[in-house]
């Protein structure tokens, strides 16, 4: 089984024609379908469905597409890792991140990053906490990167933490619930929660923590763009990290909810399979979301300070 008759596969799957697929691999149609056809030859199986769109993959067709995929990302990862082995930083990282480091590590991570190693292709997936795990098994993303749970397998991953922050209640400006004093106050207020449905969410952990019954959900999201969009220009309470709360561009659109039960506690950290080999260029983007930490856990010092 040759490698480029696995690509031909591949392409034709992604593509879902024989034509889009010759030209992705640089091949005329005729020599790309005879590649497929040498597959299904060798295997016994058919491998691909023709119908009025395109191709679509068979039961078997799928299978191997898959491993295929999978065995593609192993190589180019083998060839970027001896490149760096040599001293050359190459290749791709792939970052699966919650809303709360996009929010609060990511930016600066990439900045910093981008400019020590511009040959570096960066990645970026925004997903819940369940899908990224997913995904980091699946070998689908390098890092995860986002609040460590309490539930996670340590046989299976590995976390590097990188910061403490305080999750704290957030309205728009001049909101009537600036007023509450506590968060049983807040418990008929419309609350954003972050996960795939009312039943995860720190908010909800928030509200248990303090022996209160989970508070009444507005909306469930599952990015920061939403979460901000919601809180900035609705009727909507929100916890969000406080080093974000109260950098000045979100100041202007957004308080903090000066309750007595203060923030929810938590840690922030990079979490990897245990299994994994840890690439020269992986360790590197591990330095610089600790930079992105320490730089963010000073300015919250400063600011208390000030």
């Amino acid at each position: 089984m040759k490698l480029t008759t696995l690509n031909a596969l591949v392409a034709a799957v992604e593509e879902g024609s024989l034509r889009g697929a010759a030209r992705m691999v640089g091949a005329s149609q005729p020599a790309l379908t005879k590649m497929i056809r040498e597959l299904e030859l060798e295997l016994g199986a058919p491998l691909l469905q023709r119908t009025s769109r395109g191709v679509l993959p068979t039961p078997q067709g799928k299978v191997l597409y898959e491993r295929a995929v999978k065995a593609k990302r192993e190589l180019n990862a083998a060839v970027d890792e001896i490149s760096q082995m040599g001293g050359k930083m190459v290749g791709e990282l792939h970052l699966g991140d919650v809303p709360l480091a996009v929010m609060l590590l990511i930016p600066e991570t990439l900045r910093t990053f981008g400019q020590e190693f511009p040959d570096i292709r960066l990645r970026v997936s925004e997903e819940l906490y369940v899908a990224q795990l997913q995904k980091l098994r699946a070998q689908e993303v390098d890092v995860t990167v986002g609040g460590i749970p309490g539930d996670l397998s340590t046989g299976e991953f590995v976390v590097e933490p990188l910061m403490k922050t305080s999750m704290v209640a957030t309205v728009r400006k001049g909101s009537p619930w600036l007023k509450a004093r506590s968060l049983s106050d807040l418990q008929t207020a419309r609350w954003v929660f972050t996960g795939s449905n009312s039943e995860s969410g720190y908010a909800k952990l928030f509200f248990e923590h303090h022996g209160l019954p989970p508070p009444r959900v507005g909306a469930v999201v599952n990015s920061t763009l939403a979460l901000l969009s919601l809180v900035a220009t609705g009727d909507y309470v929100a916890l969000m990290p406080r080093q974000i709360a109260v950098q000045p561009l979100a100041a202007q659109f957004i308080s903090i909810i000066e309750v007595e039960e203060q923030g929810y506690e938590l840690e922030v950290g990079a979490i990897l399979r245990s299994d994994a080999m840890v690439s020269p260029v992986l360790r590197h983007l591990l330095t610089h979301l600790h930079r992105a930490a320490h730089q963010v856990s000073f300015h919250d010092v400063l600011s208390a300070i000030r």
